[in-house]
């Protein structure tokens, strides 16, 4: 796994010198600043490798990975294109996104988790129709002035507008941060790691002014984290920085990048909204009291244990569909990067529609199934950092602690799951296998390749993680604040607040990582794609691969064939 401290794995990694593998190009310094001319020449010999059986050198001694190669597009040389003439240009159109990565016998993978996720969503609109007619008739009583409102015992209308307010709060501040990626890219890292802390130490700082000891203690906690983990990631920010522009390059010049970005934060802002006042109305429909009229309408009666059952299943749903999006529309984005990876000089057609089109057909299942596993990871978070919280407000030090090293633990956890998940559904846009096969693979790839110590020094990923921070920080202050100044009639004791501003961290994190995504999404595939086949990045994109040595020396030992 990867490891965050000093220079990272390759450090251990690099004083090994293992011999290079058969059928690799040398590693050699540049002569006259270009690579060009050694992996040319060695490209020529290399082409008889292809027409022996062994197109992508692996070799089946050394420790080196044992498997099939990836599969080539039909009637063509399995690295550059379906139409690569044989005076070496590109003859004729250019092959389709389906085309170059053609799925032999396709099929519809993991299906039953694709199933599944359906009945979820299917339970989700079930509920949350059922509590917002409920809402809905006895909405005079949940309306009406702060203090003079009927309903004092579970949420209200107020509710829904505090969270229409985080919704934009969430949406304004996670476009922008895109926007400041693609404006000072080099800049942005730096830009990030500050604002997180400054905001994260001012919240905590505030919180404990106010006596609110345990977001305080917990807002403390996580800057503390962020301070040590920026200091440590200081030297790697010159190779994160270039792998950023890069990524960002290839999105002003290929696909639809950006219109893909857009579309999956308005649709993760438009659910969040439908997952707002679901909330709300789970809460009035189904709290019991006895001034409670919600309780005579509709379907089913009033009691706690249906308030914190249904609270579970929509907060898992929402969890689980926000993840299914956002890995969409990742898988979707990793199509576009890699196809200009190993297409750049012939870039195929339709390949944010076939992308697209794969991830919600063949790879719908295992799309579902690698989100499940983040989403139940995700719940038992929210949980943990509810229920540290609530110690906190009853002054439980013992319990507050405890909480908090449970939380971190589900957070490696989550880290770990993630990044799994990151190169797999890269790997799933381009080669169509199922979820367990796809990371079992991918990971053995990046081990053997030796991108493993690239990805360790590459920040990009943890330093969107602490955007997206920023963002939900933000979007938590402000429900805070809310809660602080307007003192609805319901939060007379504070009990609510923990809650509200809980979920509307989570509604702040999953909206920024949605609208993130492509960013980290062509990152995470060019690692991928150099791990399967590392000489197309010496041999297509020479420029680069010079840029990543000036940086990052060490790259001519980590990337082998």
């Amino acid at each position: 796994m990867a490891n965050y401290g000093g220079g990272g794995e390759g450090a251990g990694y690099y004083n090994q010198q293992p011999p290079p593998p058969p059928n690799s190009y040398p590693m050699q310094p540049p002569q006259n600043g270009s690579y060009n001319n050694n992996y040319n020449n060695n490209y020529n010999s290399d082409q008889q490798s292809y027409q022996t059986g062994n197109p992508y050198g692996y070799s089946n001694n050394n420790g080196q990975y044992q498997g099939q190669a990836p599969p080539a597009p039909p009637n063509a040389d399995p690295k550059l294109g379906a139409n690569y003439g044989a005076n070496g240009g590109y003859d004729g159109p250019p092959p389709s996104y389906d085309e170059v990565f053609k799925v032999d016998k396709p099929k519809w993978n993991d299906l039953w988790a694709g199933i599944l996720f359906l009945i979820t969503c299917a339970g989700f609109v079930v509920v949350s129709a059922i509590s917002i007619q409920g809402y809905a008739a006895t909405r005079r009583e949940n309306s009406g002035g702060l203090k003079g409102q009927i309903n004092n015992f579970t949420l209200t209308t107020h509710t829904i507008w505090l969270f229409l307010w985080v919704l934009l709060t969430a949406f304004i501040l996670s476009y922008g941060y895109v926007w400041l990626a693609r404006k000072f890219t080099k800049q942005f890292i730096w830009i990030t790691g500050i604002l997180n802390i400054a905001f994260g130490l001012a919240t905590a700082i505030y919180m404990l002014y106010q006596r609110y000891w345990s977001g305080g203690i917990v807002f403390l906690i996580f800057t503390a984290f962020t301070i040590l983990c920026f200091i440590s990631w200081i030297p790697r920010i010159p190779f994160s920085a270039l792998m950023l522009q890069t990524a960002i390059d290839v999105s002003k010049t290929h696909g639809h990048v950006y219109a893909v970005s857009a579309v999956g934060g308005f649709l993760a802002t438009a659910f969040a909204a439908w997952f707002s006042v679901t909330l709300v109305a789970v809460y009035v429909k189904y709290s019991p009291s006895a001034s409670n009229a919600a309780c005579r309408e509709g379907v089913g009666g009033c009691s706690q244990g249906k308030v914190i059952g249904l609270i579970v299943f929509i907060t898992f749903a929402s969890y689980w569909i926000t993840e299914w999006l956002k890995n969409t529309v990742h898988t979707t984005i990793s199509g576009v990067y890699g196809s200009w990876y190993f297409n750049s000089k012939n870039y195929p057609t339709k390949v944010t529609r076939g992308a697209l089109k794969r991830a919600l057909t063949y790879s719908f299942g295992s799309i579902s199934l690698g989100s499940l596993v983040v989403a139940i990871i995700n719940l038992l978070r929210q949980f943990c950092s509810v229920a540290q919280q609530n110690a906190a407000a009853d002054g439980n030090i013992v319990g507050t602690i405890l909480f908090c090293i449970i939380g971190c633990l589900i957070g490696l956890l989550d880290w770990a799951v993630q990044f799994i998940n990151r190169y797999a559904f890269s790997h799933i846009a381009l080669y169509g296998k199922a979820y367990i096969p796809a990371a079992k693979d991918t990971w053995r790839m990046i081990k053997d390749r030796g991108i493993d110590a690239l990805i360790n020094e590459c920040l990009v990923g943890p330093v969107l993680t602490m955007g997206a921070t920023f963002v939900a920080y933000a979007c938590a202050f402000l429900a805070y604040l809310y809660m602080l100044f307007t003192a609805p009639a319901y939060n007379s004791t504070g009990g609510y607040t923990p809650i509200i501003v809980a979920f509307a961290f989570l509604i702040g994190l999953q909206i920024c990582n949605v609208f993130t995504t492509p960013l980290s999404s062509g990152i995470d595939t060019i690692f991928v794609a150099a791990a399967w086949d590392p000489e197309v990045m010496m041999r297509d994109h020479p420029d680069l691969y010079d840029r990543m040595i000036q940086v990052y020396p060490h790259v001519q030992q980590a990337i082998h064939a």
